[in-house]
C-alpha cells in the first residue's frame, strides 16, 4: 500500500496572533512554506498612533477563521492532511495571544492532531531557516523588534544562550518614540527608515551606550532622551528640524550599536555565522550595515525577507516543526503567556 504524503512529510499549520497580525500558514518539513497569509492590522491602529489592545483582540476574532482556511487553500491541502497544529503562545498582548491559542486548541481538538506551543521569538530565529536551508545551528542572532533586543547563541534547535539584552528600551521602541516626537507617525521603524533615506547619518553625534560590566547588553534610552533633548531645543531656540538628518543621525547610532556588539560577540566567541531576526531586522541600514561588517570580519551573514522579519505564521511553523520533531506536545491546559522569556517553556 503506497503511504499517503503525510506519514511521508510533515505539514504544521500554524498559527500567529500575537499583537496585530493575525497570521496562518502551512510549512512542510520545517523550510518549505506552502502558503503564509497576513491579516494586518495596522492601517486601522495608526488611527490611535499605535496598537490598541482591545481593538487588535477584537479583530483577530473577526479574521482567525478566514485566515486559516484561506492558508490550507493555498496550500491546496486539508486539515486533516496537516500532521500538527502550531500556535505562539507568548511573549504578546495577552487578549491577541488568547484568541491564536484558543482556536490551535479547538483545530488540533476537533481534528485529534497534536498541539505545539510555541515562542514567539524563537520563531523570528527560526525565519532565518526557510530562506537559507544551508543555515544550521549554532551561529549567533541578534534579535530585534518593538519589544526585544536580544543577541543570542543559537546553540541548536529551540536552544537559546543569552549573550546580552537591553536595558531598558527595545530598539523598535525607541524607532516608534523618535517617530512620534518628529512626527512621522506609527508604524516608527519603516517610516524612520524612509526618512533616513534622505539625511545624512553623520549630521548629528548622539551617544552610543555601553553598560558597564556586560559588554554585549544595549540601553537605548538614553539616546532615545538625547533625540527628545535636540528636539525640544531646536524648539526652543525657534530652530527648524531637518528630519531626515536627525532620522539618520538616529538610526546610524541604532545600527551602529547593534552591529558592533553582534559582530564583536561573533569574533570573540569563535563563531563563524551570523543572523538576524526580528521586524527591525528589516531595516535597511541595519541589513547594510551587518553585511558590511561581517565581510570585513570574514562572517556568513543571514537574514530573512521583509515578510518573514515582520510577525508572521510561516517562522511559527518552522520553529513548530523544529519542536515537534524534538517531541515536544503541548497540553489542553496550554495558556498565553504575555511575559514569556526566551528559553522559558
Amino acid at each position: 500500500m503506497k503511504k499517503s504524503r503525510t506519514e511521508e512529510d510533515v505539514y504544521i499549520l500554524a498559527i500567529e496572533s500575537s499583537c496585530d497580525e493575525t497570521a496562518a500558514a502551512v510549512v512542510k518539513n520545517g523550510r518549505e512554506v506552502l502558503s503564509n497569509v497576513i491579516s494586518s492590522q495596522i492601517a486601522l491602529h495608526t488611527l490611535y498612533g499605535g496598537v490598541v489592545p482591545e481593538i487588535a483582540s477584537r479583530k483577530h476574532i473577526e479574521k482567525i477563521n478566514q485566515v486559516i482556511e484561506e492558508a490550507l487553500k493555498e496550500a491546496h491541502m486539508t486539515l486533516e492532511e496537516m500532521t500538527a497544529i502550531a500556535v505562539t503562545y507568548g511573549p504578546g498582548l495577552v487578549g491577541a495571544l488568547l484568541v491564536g491559542v484558543a482556536e490551535a486548541k479547538a483545530i488540533a481538538y476537533a481534528a485529534k492532531k497534536p498541539l505545539v506551543g510555541v515562542h514567539h521569538i524563537e520563531g523570528h530565529v527560526s525565519a532565518n531557516f526557510i530562506e537559507h536551508p544551508e543555515l544550521e545551528p549554532p551561529f549567533i542572532c541578534l534579535i530585534v523588534s518593538g519589544g526585544h533586543t536580544h543577541l543570542v547563541v543559537v546553540k541548536d534547535y529551540g536552544e537559546f544562550e543569552i549573550l546580552g539584552r537591553t536595558r531598558d528600551d527595545a530598539a523598535g521602541e525607541a524607532f516608534d518614540k523618535v517617530a512620534r516626537a518628529v512626527g512621522l507617525g506609527y508604524p516608527g521603524g519603516p517610516k524612520v527608515d524612509k526618512a533616513a533615506k534622505e539625511g545624512n547619518p553623520k549630521a548629528i553625534h548622539f551617544p552610543r551606550a555601553k553598560v558597564e560590566g556586560a559588554p554585549y547588553d544595549f540601553s537605548f534610552s538614553g539616546l532615545k532622551s538625547a533625540v527628545l533633548n535636540y528636539i525640544n531645543h531646536a524648539n526652543m531656540m525657534g530652530e527648524t528640524i531637518n528630519v531626515p538628518d536627525l532620522t539618520a543621525s538616529f538610526q546610524y547610532a541604532v545600527v551602529d550599536v547593534l552591529v558592533s556588539h553582534t559582530v564583536e560577540a561573533a569574533k570573540e566567541l569563535g563563531f563563524r555565522k551570523v543572523a538576524i531576526a526580528g521586524g527591525v531586522a528589516s531595516n535597511s541600514a541595519l541589513r547594510a550595515g551587518m553585511k558590511k561588517a561581517c565581510k570585513k570580519a570574514g562572517l556568513e551573514f543571514y537574514y530573512p525577507s521583509p515578510v518573514f522579519c515582520t510577525d508572521n505564521a510561516a517562522m511559527i511553523g518552522t520553529a513548530g516543526y523544529y519542536e515537534y520533531i524534538n517531541g515536544a506536545r503541548s497540553g489542553w491546559d496550554l495558556n498565553a503567556v504575555p511575559n514569556l522569556k526566551l528559553g522559558e517553556r
